[in-house]
């Protein structure tokens, strides 16, 4: 019997470890998608008010969201990891 709460236990924990790492890649995924989309805002107002600065912004814009969405991939393996241990 006792075996059987221990096997029971380890197994809620393997759960709950899994739950957490989904629940942290899905906060990655929602926070990069935030994230671009606050930097595409930004850019369309900055496109509109000055045109002539457009490829630049545009430019700086596309860095931006590089290194966003690499932020989110970076957490999102973190998370994978942690749940593979």
């Amino acid at each position: 019997m006792t075996t059987l709460l221990i096997a029971l236990q380890s197994m809620a924990n393997m759960a709950l470890g899994y739950a957490g790492a989904a629940f942290g890649a899905g906060l990655a995924a929602i926070g990069a998608g935030l994230g671009i989309g606050k930097i595409g805002q930004g850019a369309m107002e900055g496109i509109a008010r000055q045109p002539e600065a457009g490829g630049d912004i545009r430019s700086t814009m596309i860095i931006a969201a590089a290194l966003v969405e690499g932020v989110a991939f970076f957490a999102v393996v973190i998370c994978l990891l942690i749940a593979i241990k």
